[in-house]
């Protein structure tokens, strides 16, 4: 699949920046890494699955022609921003870092910053407690150390094969999730403590605002460092600087 412009995609800025290209009638692909089943439609092209690494890259933006690379995959995926970066630079070609910017803390908020999951599995303690865990599936291996505890469980893609503990249960669903469900969901579960990424954005902030209302203790995956870049937080600040740096002409 060749096109000038390629964007690194699996967020929602992704999905909002190529609509935007599309409008303008930009030649633009969105690459997905594959992980969700069912990915949501979107208003370009598609190409799914990985790249092979820096190298893999290289050759792939060699051989589609691209001319300019956007990286906006999701804050935690520091693996293929930094493979993003190095492949930009050695061809020399224009780069964007599409970041969102993490939630910042309010007041009410019970929040404990760990560094993975296994740090939010210590900070829980041993004692038994009623846990949101809302990560990615890569995430939830280290739960199973701690059976004592009663897992909730959300996923967009089933978790296969389930946690093995005694205590869990599933919720299959795909954001943007609202506050006050979010309020019902963690007060009917009598949750204690959630375990997030601090992905930013709006689509999952619910379940922050909510857990600052039921005074309900957030444990959260600090993100990973990402490579210095022309950073924006916004699609439309993304289309302003491509327009700027004359990205998209011949597009």
């Amino acid at each position: 699949m060749t096109s000038p412009l390629l964007i690194l995609g699996g967020t929602t800025e992704a999905r909002e920046l190529a609509a935007l290209l599309a409008a303008r009638g930009a030649d633009a692909v969105l690459s997905l890494a594959g992980r969700t089943a069912k990915p949501v439609a979107m208003p370009v092209p598609v190409r799914m699955g990985g790249f092979g690494g820096v190298e893999g890259l290289v050759a792939h933006l060699r051989e589609a022609g691209i001319r300019v690379l956007i990286d906006a995959t999701h804050p935690y995926a520091a693996t293929m921003s930094r493979h993003a970066a190095e492949a930009a630079a050695r061809l020399g070609l224009p780069f964007l870092a599409l970041r969102r910017p993490p939630w910042q803390r309010a007041p009410g908020d019970n929040w404990t910053e760990v560094a993975d999951a296994r740090g939010a599995l210590a900070a829980l303690g041993t004692a038994p407690r009623r846990v949101f865990l809302a990560l990615g599936r890569q995430e939830l291996a280290p739960f199973v150390e701690a059976p004592q505890h009663d897992y909730l469980i959300r996923s967009v893609d089933p978790i296969e094969p389930p946690l093995a503990v005694p205590h869990a249960r599933y919720i299959l669903a795909r954001g943007p999730f609202p506050e006050a469900a979010e309020h019902a969901l963690l007060r009917d579960a009598r949750i204690e403590a959630i375990i997030c990424k601090n992905s930013g954005g709006s689509a999952t902030y619910g379940k922050i605002v909510a857990a600052r209302a039921l005074g309900i203790e957030v444990l959260l995956l600090r993100r990973p460092p990402l490579p210095p870049a022309p950073e924006v937080a916004t699609a439309a600040e993304a289309m302003a600087w491509l327009d700027q740096a004359g990205a998209l002409r011949g597009v």
